[in-house]
């Protein structure tokens, strides 16, 4: 098999039918699952609009937050080149609490690396204080790729795998479209395979499963009207994306050139981009996606449609930079010697051989689980059950470079002028008044005519991170705007009304300190968010300064080194006003 090549139609079905799997059946099993969703059409303004948000406690529980990284490969991607037992010693090194092994696709991942890599998983599981999931790159027919992580139980790695076979994109050639017909078949492909897999959920074929679309902005090939469409297919499945890549050191690495971007962010529109994306979206700003980083922008339109879809940050670590680790060496001999590529020679077993230290510095692009980005989730037990229920609920907020050590928002209402010193009312006879908060991804409730108060304590960082310096926090911005409801279009990508609408100056402050923002007496429902950076590199966001007058900019030629330009997110909070 060659670089790439996907392998003849029978030969996925056959092994799909030693799983106990017929083609047949799992897309009926798709057909039925995104008919009962609503999903009728792929993509256009005439598809259902977006499902009811998945339930949440009208309250915030306790939570303890955990470091995790979803996105990590190992020698069992043709790409990658580490042992698991490196990347989860540098994990803990780095304090991470949880991680995802989400090896490519391909068939012979599928056949021969999977189920090896699952018994070394394992032998970890039983030897380290961490949770490990076994998880998937999923290339997205017609688009990007996906991290998708399922819990561990009795059935994860047979489901895992006939996902992988029944699927994916490159594997089954649904991966380029020649013209807009195609490229709705493989649409409709992408939302089958989400409702499939929340209908092996719904069965308890898997105990769960979570869907993160990863650098959606990279090519240009994941368009808003299929962002949409993903997550509409099962909105408990889909959660989100990645608002900002891996691949943060591509600027600073061994080999690194002049026009190198963070995340590889450095490519044009191709034939199958999607045409409405400007040369910008190809760019990130200040590490971060696009998508994400443009106050009113692409997930700004999402979050004001009332959709909860949220952001993470990870490592997509496969080659670190400046490590002096080199990829091993295949065995003399056949089948290797007459093997035409690298990939063929991966493909024998579905794995590299072990790296060999050469005490030179490599190329790569890449830092360590935890080193640069992290990815904070709040969860009530420290479980595979109670990360993915942190993740699919939007309890989430990311930083990189260690910029914070911690970061708590609790939104509430109450009485008109408590809280702003304009009142010393104690809230009766306003519902909740006094008492009920939500936190990152919560859904409050309040009255018309009452204040809504945001209140965030920050921890600042007190230990120097993996570059030697100490992170300080120069402000934290609120970013808020309306729900208006479901777009006609879907590829509405603009939030008009969706802007900062406060900043706090932090510089200097150190320890623990609280941040208060306070709604005044509001009218019509709404959604915030936070984000806040090292101040050293900002100024008038994309949609110009009275929109975001201190938001991260495109970095130049040379201006690509992430420790300079350290930024944190967090995810929504929306306000239903009755």
């Amino acid at each position: 098999m060659h670089d790439h090549d996907a392998p003849h139609r029978h030969a996925l079905d056959a092994e799909l039918r030693t799983l106990g799997f017929s083609r047949r059946e799992i897309l009926r099993t798709a057909g039925i699952a995104l008919a009962a969703g609503g999903l009728s059409a792929f993509g256009g303004a005439g598809a259902a609009m977006a499902a009811a948000p998945a339930s949440r406690p009208a309250a915030d529980p306790q939570l303890s937050w955990l470091v995790g990284d979803h996105h990590v490969h190992t020698q069992f991607s043709h790409d990658a080149k580490y042992r698991m037992a490196q990347q989860l010693d540098a994990a803990q090194h780095y304090g991470i609490d949880w991680l995802a092994f989400t090896e490519h696709s391909n068939f012979a991942h599928a056949e021969r690396g999977l189920p090896t890599a699952r018994d070394l998983i394992q032998q970890e599981r039983d030897t380290r204080g961490m949770l490990i999931f076994q998880g998937l790159e999923w290339y997205i027919p017609a688009a990007e790729h996906a991290s998708v992580l399922i819990a561990p139980g009795a059935d994860d790695i047979r489901i895992l795998r006939a996902f992988e076979l029944a699927w994916d994109g490159k594997l089954n050639g649904w991966d380029k479209p020649q013209d807009d017909a195609q490229a709705a078949e493989y649409g409709r492909r992408a939302t089958e395979a989400v409702a499939w897999l929340g209908a092996q959920k719904a069965a308890g074929a898997i105990g769960d499963a979570v869907v993160l679309a990863n650098h959606p902005m990279r090519l240009g090939i994941d368009s808003p009207h299929e962002i949409r469409a993903w997550r509409d297919a099962d909105p408990a499945v889909f959660i989100g994306m990645e608002g900002a890549p891996g691949a943060q050191g591509s600027a600073i690495s061994q080999n690194a050139g002049p026009g190198d971007q963070r995340g590889e962010y450095v490519n044009a529109p191709r034939p199958d981009s999607w045409a409405g994306y400007p040369a910008d979206a190809y760019r990130p700003y200040g590490g971060f996606d696009w998508a994400t980083a443009t106050v009113g922008g692409l997930w700004d339109a999402l979050l004001a449609e009332d959709r909860p879809f949220w952001i993470t940050s990870n490592s997509d670590n496969h080659l670190t930079v400046k490590d002096t680790w080199r990829i091993g060496d295949y065995p003399a001999g056949e089948p290797y010697a007459s093997l035409p590529s690298e990939f063929d020679r991966w493909a024998v077993r579905g794995m590299r051989p072990d790296p060999i230290d050469t005490g030179v510095p490599q190329g790569g692009s890449d830092f360590w689980p935890g080193q640069f980005s992290r990815l904070h989730t709040g969860v009530t037990t420290r479980s595979y059950a109670g990360v993915l229920e942190a993740m699919r609920l939007g309890r989430m907020w990311v930083d990189h470079g260690h910029l914070l050590s911690g970061l708590d928002v609790r939104v509430g209402a109450t009485m008109p002028g408590k809280g702003t010193g304009r009142g010393k009312g104690n809230g009766g006879g306003w519902g909740n008044a006094a008492s009920t908060t939500v936190t990152l991804g919560g859904r409050l409730t309040a009255k018309r005519g009452q204040d809504v108060v945001v209140t965030i304590t920050v921890t600042a960082t007190e230990d120097v991170n993996a570059a030697g310096i100490l992170p300080q926090l120069a402000h934290v911005d609120v970013i808020a705007g309306p729900l208006t409801g479901p777009s006609s279009d879907a590829d509405a990508m603009r939030a008009p009304e969706t802007r900062v609408v406060r900043q706090f100056d932090t510089t200097g402050r150190r320890g623990t300190f609280t941040l208060t923002h306070v709604f005044e007496r509001v009218d019509r429902p709404f959604y915030l968010r936070l984000r806040g950076s090292d101040g050293n590199r900002h100024g008038a966001g994309y949609y110009g300064a009275s929109v975001d007058p201190a938001g991260p900019q495109r970095h130049g030629d040379g201006e690509g080194d992430p420790w300079k330009d350290t930024w944190f997110y967090a995810n929504p909070v929306f306000v239903d006003v009755r």
